[in-house]
């Protein structure tokens, strides 16, 4: 009785939340960089996030060595790109002659990137409840989950079927919560994706995650390639304190 229980609060929870994120399917493609995109950038030696000013800059927690940028291509704009960045070990590493080289820990590499799509709407930096715009900010990210089982994910991994899009909603949404991270915007931390918390309130809105990409804009999601989750999932280490900064071009460099 209680399994039964709990699987119908999922069940429940799951489409009270899928309501509110804006679905996605994969596109497969993996982000080649268009004009005036972080690709252009370095790929090791950064000594901060590219394109993302001292305002959001200091957000970024001190102990975070992993961070996702979300750079959106316009306030109004439905794409994006995401880019995954690491912070280097504090290691002694054998320099090009054979010499020791030590890595201070205060430097990122750029390591992966997709294309992606976010809000209908753009961007906003008072997202609310059906405004389809993504949030701007710094959010940590500690939970995910998805349809499909764990891909092997070192995030926390909620596998249910209560993830699956609402019936009603177009066919190329099918697949959009196939795999999903959560961005702690609005929500209880080390729970479901599922779980309907909104320790803000209920008008700022929730359900804010990332996830697969159906080639068009979200309810406020971002969404990038099944590809792209698997390898987020499987690279995301709670240990390394993962974070996203997300936001169009303007508002991500004030």
């Amino acid at each position: 009785m209680r399994s039964t229980s709990k699987a119908a609060v999922l069940v429940a929870a799951g489409l009270v939340l899928v309501t509110g994120c804006g679905g996605a399917q994969s596109d497969g493609k993996e982000a080649a960089g268009r004009a005036g995109k972080p690709s252009a950038t370095p790929s090791t030696g950064l000594t901060r996030i590219p394109g993302v000013g001292q305002k959001l800059q200091s957000r970024i927690p001190a102990d975070s060595r992993q961070v996702i940028a979300v750079y959106g291509d316009g306030e109004n704009a439905t794409t994006s790109t995401v880019v995954l960045y690491t912070k280097d070990s504090d290691t002694e590493d054998k320099g090009p002659k054979g010499g020791d080289a030590k890595g201070d820990g205060s430097t990122w590499s750029r390591e992966r990137s997709w294309e992606a799509h976010n809000g209908k709407r753009g961007w906003t930096l008072h997202h609310h409840v059906g405004d389809k715009r993504s949030p701007v900010g710094v959010f940590t990210l500690s939970d995910a989950g998805g349809v499909l089982p764990d891909p092997g994910a070192k995030l926390p991994y909620t596998a249910s079927a209560a993830f699956t899009p609402p019936s009603y909603w177009a066919k190329r949404t099918r697949h959009d919560f196939d795999y999903v991270i959560a961005i702690d915007y609005n929500r209880a931390k080390g729970v479901s994706p599922l779980d309907p918390t909104r320790p803000e309130g209920e008008s700022k809105g929730g359900g804010i995650w990332l996830h697969m990409d159906h080639g068009s804009g979200t309810s406020g999601c971002v969404s990038l390639s099944k590809s792209g989750m698997r390898y987020l999932l499987r690279t995301l280490d709670p240990a390394q304190h993962p974070v996203v900064v997300m936001g169009d071009k303007a508002h991500l460099e004030a």
